[in-house]
């Protein structure tokens, strides 16, 4: 009688519109937090495997699926649990920990307008949507299903961006690491060549060792293949271990070998020559990864029996409504919940906006005529990275202006970005920066002297923020040195600025502060187009820096041109 009204049509309409209620919820869960991702996913080159994670976490649930154990129901969950309070108990824990998770998605989202490259917002928003996750999945199939799936269901956290304070320390150290490595290889076959920071200058020009191929990118590509062949073929914790070190070993490998090998060519061809190999051997240093670590999969999976499904799992007609620890209409209500995160997080911003206006508009005037005027080529790889509307870098000397051993002209460098609304220009326009740039280069930040507004037309000043650098050994009379003008100028801002305890955007650059971020969300402020400007002027040995901030206030003007 019992088992009748199990399999009754009203029970299977029931079953039929749970379903899909859920389904939907969780691919709005799901596609929220991979739309946010992407984001990293489309400009870093680092984290391009991420668009392929999402799809091997399906595939990776599906197998799970097919071999998954019997679900516990409702009367078995108390019986293991010892009693229906303890059923009561975990029910309400399961509804605390869902709960909290979907509150703090809406402060989540509201920060991720504003702050799109806040890399710690990614983390919460991915730990929110796989708690959900993981809790809907012990409410129906108890701790047998929370174990079994729990690896498929948190294999999105691999595409998920580093913190800067992890990810900056391993990008530089291994980009001059693997420039070290290169050059003394290059050495043992008699080429000469000497280590800047991450650059190798040998005799036919300089050779960059860039994020790309300084072995993050693949070391965290082979932390993906790793973790996704040791779930595969269901290694044991330890043999996981091992093949995912094995894996990062591999890729360390992989880019010294290619790395010494682009300095072999640019130094017995051009470097124009080892710019062609290097994505041909970038794809390669992915697939020896690749093979490598699929042989050394099957090497540790031998002897290993093949994983049988299990019979007796519960079909999902046969489940009882009472069965289920989270009722339907509470996914009901946390759809309604994350549409109407977007609706308030969008309407927040876009009510703020109402009162912005237009600030000036501006453009570089290139000096043609200044003393050995030459474009600077913007590397392929920036251009893929920044992703700017328009950009456009050039160099030329200063006539008259000399460093203080009176040897060289100093030598101005300009770099302009724009982006216009509508892209992710806070996060782009922060990729470009000296100090991020330089340091990756070479440079050693020595000083920052903050914000000062320069007059670039009457009745009009920009903000510059004014960094100092220094290359080569202190002890070295040529050391060089540069100082380097930094301007973030924003396409709309707050009329009067009324209230704001934020310096405006147009009219002082971001201090890039935790403190900063938080009020950027509370005054509403998000990313309606800006443009970036970065002036260098450079030189060896002492510069004073009261003349340096002369000359650039004196150039400035001619620099600027005002629409």
């Amino acid at each position: 009688m019992a088992e009748a009204t199990l399999s009754s049509p009203a029970s299977s309409s029931w079953y039929s519109i749970r379903a899909v209620v859920v389904v939907v919820f969780f691919a709005a869960l799901w596609v929220g937090l991979c739309r946010q991702l992407s984001g990293e996913w489309s400009v870093n080159d680092q984290y391009s495997y991420g668009w392929f994670v999402p799809v091997f976490a399906a595939i990776l649930f599906w197998l799970r699926w097919e071999d998954s154990p019997k679900a516990e129901s409702g009367k078995l969950k108390a019986e293991n649990q010892g009693s229906e309070e303890a059923s009561a108990g975990g029910r309400a824990v399961a509804l605390i920990i869902v709960l909290g998770a979907l509150l703090l998605l809406f402060p989540i989202r509201l920060f991720e307008i504003g702050n799109p490259d806040w890399r710690p917002l990614d983390w919460l928003h991915a730990l929110c949507v796989v708690a959900i996750t993981l809790v809907y999945v012990w409410s129906i199939g108890g701790k047998g299903w929370l174990k079994h799936f729990a690896f498929p269901v948190a294999f999105i956290l691999v595409a998920v961006p580093w913190v800067t304070p992890i990810e900056e320390p391993i990008v530089q150290g291994l980009m001059r690491i693997v420039a070290s490595i290169a050059s003394e290889a290059a050495a043992l076959f008699g080429i000469p060549t000497t280590v800047e920071g991450n650059l190798i200058r040998v005799p036919n020009g300089l050779l960059g060792v860039n994020e790309a191929c300084s072995g993050v990118r693949s070391l965290q590509t082979s932390l993906m293949i790793g973790l996704l062949f040791g779930e595969l073929k269901r290694l044991s914790i330890l043999r996981r271990v091992f093949l995912v070190a094995a894996a990062i070993a591999l890729a360390f490998l992989g880019n010294c070998i290619r790395a010494s090998v682009l300095v072999w060519v640019a130094a017995t061809k051009n470097t124009e020559a080892a710019n062609k190999w290097h994505d041909f051997a970038g794809y390669g240093i992915v697939a020896l990864v690749f093979v490598g670590t699929l042989a050394l999969t099957w090497t540790l999976s031998c002897g290993k029996g093949k994983i049988k499904k299990k019979e007796g799992r519960n079909e999902p007609t046969k489940r009882d409504p009472s069965d289920f620890l989270i009722p339907t209409s509470y996914f009901v209500a946390a759809f309604v919940w994350l549409f109407a995160i977007e609706l308030a997080a969008t309407g927040w911003y876009r009510a703020h906006e109402r009162e912005l206006a237009t600030t000036t508009k501006w453009e570089v005037r290139w000096p043609r005529d200044a003393q050995n005027f030459h474009e600077i080529k913007i590397d392929e790889d920036v251009r893929r990275a920044l992703r700017f509307d328009s950009g456009r870098g050039a160099a030329w000397n200063l006539n008259g202006t000399q460093s203080e051993n009176g040897k060289k002209p100093l030598l101005c460098s300009v770099y302009f970005f724009r982006w216009n609304s509508g892209k992710n220009s806070a996060l782009l326009a922060n990729l470009h920066r000296p100090d991020v740039c330089l340091p990756a280069v070479g440079w050693k930040q020595a000083s920052d002297s903050g914000v000062k507004n320069y007059s670039v037309a009457p009745n009009f000043e920009l903000p510059f923020r004014h960094f100092e650098f220094l290359h080569g050994s202190a002890e070295q009379p040529t050391q060089q040195r540069a100082h380097a003008f930094y301007c973030l100028w924003e396409d709309r801002v707050n009329r009067e600025n009324a209230g704001s305890v934020l310096p405006q955007m147009g009219t002082s650059p971001s201090a890039w502060t935790r403190s900063e971020r938080v009020r950027v969300v509370l005054e509403g402020r998000r990313h309606l187009g800006q443009q970036v400007l970065e002036v260098v002027i450079a030189g060896r040995g002492e510069i004073d820096r009261q003349e340096v901030e002369a000359t650039f206030a004196q150039i400035a003007p001619q620099l600027v041109k005002v629409e």
